[in-house]
């Protein structure tokens, strides 16, 4: 990816999310390029919800939540450090995941990183709504990088639903040092 010189990648928490975050941070790393992690987040109940209803003091708990699964999810993928070599601009922005990946994305020079998905072709269809939205409308260079192997291997049915749609808690990072 040469010439790349921001690396904007979507950021969730999740399990699958952890790989494109490690590649993103390899990317950046060996192209001296600024990684840009972006997570988007809406109010509970959508914009709609918060029209009808606005709060202040409301927003700015969302907001700190999305900083706070930020942070966490950097914190997991990296163990709790920057990559080495590379500035990270994180970023937390509220709209819609693709819309705002879409958007960060826009200057030029960019690549924008997210993950594929979950493997095989209904799944493909039913869980990569992010990615489809980034592949068909970004005006960069989009990679998209395939879960981890385990994300396969987690099994089928209910518990591999859990497994696939939670945030990996900071304190496994944690034991593991």
């Amino acid at each position: 990816m040469h010439g790349a010189r921001r690396i904007i990648i979507g950021t969730s928490g999740s399990p699958g999310n952890l790989q494109a975050l490690r590649y993103a941070a390899g990317v950046a790393r060996d192209s001296g390029a600024t990684l840009v992690p972006v997570l988007a987040w809406l109010p509970p109940g959508g914009d709609l919800a918060d029209r009808r209803h606005p709060s202040g003091y409301l927003r700015q708990i969302w907001r700190d939540d999305a900083w706070l699964r930020m942070w966490t999810a950097l914190e997991t993928a990296w163990g709790g450090i920057a990559p080495a070599g590379s500035l990270a601009e994180p970023q937390v922005l509220r709209g819609e995941p693709g819309e705002v990946l879409v958007a960060a994305a826009s200057e030029p020079g960019d690549l924008l990183v997210v993950g594929a998905g979950r493997r095989g072709a209904v799944r493909h269809l039913v869980s990569s709504r992010v990615s489809r939205y980034c592949l068909a409308h970004a005006g960069c260079p989009v990679v998209a990088v395939p879960p981890p192997d385990l994300d396969h291997a987690a099994g089928h049915g209910l518990r591999g639903w859990a497994f696939r749609h939670r945030a990996v808690p900071s304190k496994a990072v944690t034991a593991s040092r």
